[in-house]
């Protein structure tokens, strides 16, 4: 049973819970992101451009059809969204890709991006997965399809090779770290279908570009892409 609210709000008290961003005591209603923080998120708005118009979009034209080129977020370091990053993808906080993922998929619902028929997150190798207990594009895909009430399977994809780090690489690098790493694991989820893969972070595009080519090759008819955030390049 919930506790009455007195109770809770002593419960709060002894333990504050804080926005993931700030690190402010978060308010009664407020979830995980308080109010003030999710007004001054660095927003892309990138899906209310035309496709010719969108920047991320470019970074794929020449190199596969990608429908649909997103990012919720633009990547600041030092600022909120690279806290709240790190915060998801170091301190186990999954929730941050699940709120985040949840108020994107409403606001991209809302756009009329409701054509997706499988969200697929980029999958870690299982034993980075196995180290760090989780992966954190399954909570932003979880979030996702909640907010677009699209199905999502993080089963659909396998990394079939531990990789290197990409921080440190250029573009043509991270595209040889990844280019043969990935495998579509069940083609029959994706045949016939508009799959959107996800992740956390966009900056070269290599990894995403790698995934995508892979389901379309498995028979996927559009594919597209989304990231909390993205990078300058």
């Amino acid at each position: 049973m919930p506790l009455p609210a007195i109770f809770s709000d002593f419960a709060g008290l002894l333990f504050p819970r804080v926005c993931l961003a700030c690190q402010q005591p978060l308010a009664r209603g407020e979830d995980h992101i308080c109010t003030a923080c999710r007004a001054q998120l660095p927003y892309t708005d990138y899906h209310r451009l035309p496709p010719a118009d969108n920047p991320l979009s470019r970074r794929f034209w020449g190199k596969l059809p990608v429908a649909h080129a997103l990012s919720y977020l633009r990547f600041q370091k030092h600022g909120r969204v690279q806290h709240l990053l790190h915060q998801l993808k170091y301190r186990s906080q999954q929730e941050v890709g699940r709120v985040l993922g949840r108020w994107y998929g409403q606001e991209l619902a809302e756009a009329g991006y409701a054509t997706f028929e499988l969200i697929v997150p980029v999958p870690l190798h299982a034993r980075k997965l196995a180290k760090r207990g989780y992966n954190q594009a399954d909570s932003f895909a979880a979030g996702l399809s909640a907010g677009l009430n699209c199905p999502w399977e993080p089963e659909v994809l396998r990394r079939t090779t531990h990789t290197d780090s990409q921080t440190r690489k250029n573009r043509l690098q991270r595209w040889q770290n990844v280019e043969t790493v990935f495998e579509v694991a069940q083609p029959n989820r994706v045949v016939g279908r508009h799959v959107l893969v996800v992740d956390d972070v966009l900056t070269t595009g290599a990894t995403l570009e790698a995934c995508a080519a892979m389901l379309l090759a498995a028979g996927a008819r559009e594919v597209s892409i989304a990231t909390i955030a993205t990078a300058d390049r």
